[in-house]
């Protein structure tokens, strides 16, 4: 199943780096690619979604702006510590337009996705959508 909206199975943005109130973090899940989160101009920026139950994901869809090199950790306790590296991606500069990159995962259970954004093509990244497929455990 691919989710328009994260925020409606009841997923949050429970941590982010940087914040802007015309931008907040919660844009990121609200399944509109017309909203964002931007950071501010300093590297490593991350946030981390925690799902409402135990999630199986077998791929992340981010759509960005300006991110070059993106890590994503999870982990399947109830807080948000001691994450486990699952992948890590390069994104291309795609010069004025969002980038859509989907990501395979291997389809474990998670409650806590982290994505740390390393570097960037410009000073400021923005984080349009974060979409997954999924089937809950």
């Amino acid at each position: 199943m691919i989710d328009s909206s994260l925020s409606s199975l009841g997923a949050k943005v429970v941590v982010a780096t940087s914040s802007d109130e015309n931008h907040p973090p919660e844009n990121i899940i609200d399944g509109n690619s017309n909203t964002f989160w931007m950071s501010t101009g300093m590297f490593p920026q991350e946030f981390i979604i925690r799902f409402a139950e135990p999630t199986m994901i077998s791929a992340v869809t981010v759509d960005s702006y300006n991110v070059k090199h993106l890590k994503i950790e999870k982990n399947t306790s109830p807080n948000a510590s001691q994450f486990e590296s699952v992948t890590e991606k390069e994104f291309e500069n795609t010069e004025g337009h969002l980038q859509a990159n989907t990501i395979l995962l291997n389809g474990n259970g998670t409650t806590h996705l982290r994505f740390i954004i390393t570097a960037a093509h410009d000073h400021f990244v923005s984080v349009h959508r974060v979409s997954v497929q999924n089937g809950h455990t």
